[in-house]
């Protein structure tokens, strides 16, 4: 065959393969292969959010309670209360291998996951059973499950209410009696914890400051001898706080007497009776009574509680809300460091340095920087922010707190400079790239006109450059949100005991440790005893995360949006 005649062979014409070349030119293919491209991100995306809500919100539903009845071979039967949290399908061999007899010989089975609860009567939460082993179920309605302060879930029969010691409620009344008293212990709790937190806890706080501040006139050389009247004003503050917080504790008994007040007779399924003080109750409820809509409610009420409470049991019951708000305040004050810094280099860099080596160095090094694992910031934050510029902070102004440290050790001022310095790269390329699509023609006429470089740059040139701030500002606060590892070296810890921001003066405390939602994750998740409790508060924790991240990118692109639609008729 004549090389000539190969095209024709394969089908191609010389029309043809012009009008495929023609149809490439045109970037036709390349628009199509980007919207794949985004498409298969976003159907990644919204898949994964799907799994995490499905692992974790089903957890916060009040599920129905099964009454069974099983018998492991060569056992008798025995009572089971409990619900049913999940059913795999397991072989043989594994459940051998897990220590359970099996009679027969089918390769496989059917393993079921109960909450049983009652942690204290039975040491564990779940249990794992052969659907075989199940002879009978149903769903009464007079279950009761009730949520405790500690060792979780009590599941089973509500036999009387105890008010004073008296019985005043048994059978089926008793529940409708139980919910007024309920409600009492839960305001009365209340009450106790903002005595405990914000009263009493003020009276601790500027208890301590005085303490601080006689040992600052002791270290300048001052005594009571020499010096009576600072001592003696000193004094007369501690004696009346001291009267203050005499007064907070007769009334925090007198609430804890009344709390303590009654209680609630319970029956398990295997006839053990329990009495449980209103005062260790969070809320209870019979499940298997509840309509939809009773059970919708309660739902969105568990939401509510897990993003607006404090976490319990080993971070495993309660909720989550110390960990938002360090998350939050933390992403905010890495925002105010981090853009000033990086808006002032990139102007630097774009519109004064010259385009010589050392240029070229600084740019190759910010480039590089972005790729430094995260781990390297929080050592040099460790080792710089936290030992040696918080170090010489406390000896020049908190010496009278030495050998504490006050800033001297891990905190949420260093977190926030460690992911500054981290996030600080992505800030400078997106607003180099935002000052480079500026037409000279702009800067010129601005010149042109009587304006100063600086006055150029201020008004005209970084207005129209905001955009691609807001954009590196974006990206920074999405990975800043989700990073661990620095924190667990520069401030994060398992449980705070306060809050960073408080009534307290200054208000704002920059020294405290605080939570985050990223190592909350991995705490519950990899620390904790209770692995199939903690379970699906990873994926709750896990999908509010990526909730909390979603709501700081929307309210930075809506500012985005605003600084580029007051802008747009300059860019024509």
């Amino acid at each position: 065959m004549a090389l000539e005649e190969i095209p024709k062979a394969v089908g191609l014409t010389a029309k043809g393969t012009d009008s495929v070349g023609a149809y490439v030119k045109s970037g036709a293919p390349y628009v199509w292969i980007t919207a794949a491209a985004i498409s298969a991100s976003v159907i990644v995306v919204v898949s994964l959010l799907f799994l995490i809500a499905s692992r974790g919100m089903p957890h916060f539903w009040p599920a129905d309670v099964v009454l069974a009845e099983y018998q492991e071979p060569g056992q008798p039967p025995q009572p089971l209360l409990a619900e049913i949290v999940s059913t795999e399908t397991v072989s043989s061999v594994r459940l051998k291998n897990a220590g359970m007899t099996i009679s027969d010989s089918t390769p496989f089975h059917d393993r079921v996951l109960f909450k049983v609860g009652n942690r204290d009567l039975y040491g564990s939460d779940f249990r794992y059973l052969l659907d075989d082993w199940v002879v009978s179920r149903s769903y009464p309605d007079g279950i009761v499950v009730i949520e405790r302060m500690e060792w979780g879930n009590f599941y089973g029969h509500l036999m009387s209410v105890k008010q004073g010691g008296q019985v005043v409620a048994s059978g089926v009344e008793a529940f409708a009696a139980w919910q007024p008293l309920q409600d009492r212990a839960n305001q009365l709790r209340a009450d106790i914890r903002k005595i405990e937190k914000n009263e009493i806890g003020a009276a601790n706080y500027a208890l301590e400051r005085m303490r601080l501040d006689r040992r600052q006139l002791e270290i300048n050389g001052k005594s009571p001898e020499k010096d009576p009247e600072a001592f003696t004003e000193i004094e007369e503050r501690r004696a009346g706080i001291d009267a203050e917080y005499a007064a907070l504790q007769t009334h925090l008994s007198k609430i804890y007497e009344d709390i303590s007040r009654d209680a609630v007779v319970v029956k398990t399924v295997d006839g053990q009776e329990l009495e449980i003080p209103l005062s260790k109750i969070v809320h209870a409820y019979q499940p298997n009574g509840m309509s939809v809509l009773a059970k919708l409610g309660a739902y969105f009420g568990n939401l509510w509680t897990f993003a607006s409470d404090d976490p319990r049991e080993a971070n495993t019951e309660g909720g989550i809300f110390p960990a938002i708000f360090g998350t939050v305040m933390m992403v905010m004050l890495m925002s105010v460091i981090v853009t000033p810094f990086g808006v002032v280099a990139a102007v630097y860099l774009r519109e004064y340095a010259r385009d010589n080596w050392v240029t070229r160095t600084v740019r190759i090094a910010v480039n590089n920087l972005a790729g430094v694992p995260s781990i390297v910031f929080g050592m040099f934050g460790l080792g710089f922010f936290v030992y040696i510029v918080g170090a010489n902070i406390d000896q020049v102004f908190y010496a009278e707190a030495l050998p504490s440290p006050t800033f001297g050790t891990p905190g949420i001022l260093w977190a926030s400079l460690t992911l500054a310095l981290l996030t600080l790269p992505v800030v400078i390329v997106s607003t180099e790239e935002g000052l480079a699509r500026i037409p000279r023609a702009l800067r010129e006429a601005s010149l042109s006109l009587g304006a100063t470089k600086a006055e150029t740059l201020w008004r005209v040139v970084l207005p129209m450059a905001s955009p691609a701030m807001m954009t590196g500002l974006i990206l920074a606060v999405a990975r800043a949100a989700g990073e661990v590892a620095p924190l667990m070296l520069v401030g994060v810890v398992k449980l705070a005991p306060s809050l960073p921001l408080d009534g307290n003066f200054p208000f704002m405390h920059l020294e405290r440790k605080f939570m985050h939602l990223g190592f909350h994750i991995y705490d519950v998740g990899f620390q904790s005893p209770n692995v199939e409790a903690a379970r699906p508060l990873v994926y709750a924790t896990a999908f509010l995360l990526v909730a909390v991240i979603v709501l700081l990118n929307l309210a930075a692109i809506r500012i985005r949006n605003r600084l580029r639609e007051r802008y747009k008729a300059l860019d024509h």
